[in-house]
């Protein structure tokens, strides 16, 4: 097993990752923490591994409740968040209690979210079952719902205190959703390792996702140690995420993040070397690795419908929106674009070759 401290201003834990660890889980988790076990999970996952982790949290000697929404992104909203906080209160957990998150990045948002306002917060364990939560979401104590303006509207920054990625899960995902979180993890080699991101392109490493994976929550920690509430560094991890979301959300979340980050990447990078910003259009280099993984990069809205969602991101500060992108590759900046060029900026990157 790997394990990965993660140190922030407000806490420090670690990301457990390795085969097989799930019916560890109680044991696991008695080694940070006591009381009571709220288990969250979707309609999916709860029936692939649901009875897994509530069995090994209670021969832990944990007593455990569970609580199931249906899956799916257009769930990650108020009213299921309000659902859990009311089965929480009803169950009378208390702040010596806590929460585990058993599924992909919508259950870790959520939860996360829950466990950060209940009682004005309790500790929660992620638990990511997908590719994409254990390289992204479940690291960092991002955690939100979203508005039908937009994703990630209403959320709070509240760190986990543990996070257990048993890699074996992943096997039950589609092809289409394993390849979104080999698109994070392109996206830090990207932004931070120009040898990682080589070695991801040059050939298909899904053979060693053990060990990519502790390349992700390395990186990702990086960043998050340096600056946990978002305000300067940590931004260059959004880079495809401003155009990304607003492709999900004219999608009505029929194209997935993974997919929609990538198109927001390569977009991101055509765009930074129309206006000047970057020496070379990095695009296609991007395009080339995520096509080996199965991803498309085309985008299918125009520009203008792409602007008005983004205007309303929580990355618009008054009259300008920072936009990422790639200095080099391995190396991301942040540019304040006024918003009255943003629909020229996102014509430029998303306009065909």
């Amino acid at each position: 097993m790997i394990t990965v401290p993660v140190k922030t201003s407000s806490a420090s834990y670690n990301v457990l990752i390795g085969s097989g660890i799930l019916k560890n889980t109680g044991a696991l988790v008695q080694s940070v923490l006591r009381g009571r076990a709220a288990l969250l999970s979707d309609s999916t996952v709860s029936v692939l591994y649901g009875d897994t982790v509530a069995a090994s949290l209670e021969n832990a000697g944990f007593d455990v409740i569970r609580y199931v929404f249906p899956a799916g992104e257009e769930h990650k909203n108020l009213t299921e968040y309000a659902g859990i906080l009311a089965f929480l209160s009803e169950n009378a957990l208390t702040r010596s209690d806590f929460l585990v998150a058993l599924g992909g990045g919508v259950c870790g948002d959520m939860t996360g979210f829950a466990a950060a306002t209940y009682l004005r917060g309790i500790p929660f364990v992620q638990i990511p079952t997908t590719f994409l939560a254990a390289a992204d979401a479940s690291v960092g104590g991002k955690t939100a719902v979203d508005l039908p303006a937009g994703k990630n509207l209403v959320g709070a920054f509240h760190q986990p205190s543990l996070v257990i990625c048993d890699t074996d899960t992943f096997s039950s995902l589609p092809p289409e959703t394993y390849a979104d979180g080999m698109v994070e993890t392109i996206k830090h080699g990207l932004i931070y390792d120009e040898e990682f991101f080589r070695f991801l392109a040059s050939a298909d490493r899904r053979g060693a996702i053990n060990e990519i994976v502790r390349k992700d929550v390395e990186i990702k920690s990086r960043f998050v140690a340096e600056d946990e509430f978002d305000r300067g560094l940590r931004q260059m991890l959004n880079f495809g995420h401003t155009i990304g979301h607003t492709v999900e959300k004219n999608s009505h979340f029929t194209i997935s993040h993974g997919r929609a980050v990538a198109i927001g990447m390569c977009a991101a990078a055509k765009a930074a070397y129309a206006f000047g910003l970057a020496e070379e259009d990095y695009s296609g280099a991007i395009r080339d690795a995520l096509t080996l993984y199965g991803v498309d990069t085309k985008c299918p809205y125009p520009a203008h419908l792409l602007a008005d969602a983004a205007l309303r991101d929580k990355k618009r500060f008054g009259g300008t929106i920072n936009i990422i992108y790639l200095k080099k590759i391995g190396e991301a900046a942040v540019h304040p674009l006024p918003v009255e060029q943003l629909e020229e900026f996102l014509e430029a990157g998303c306009s065909p070759d």
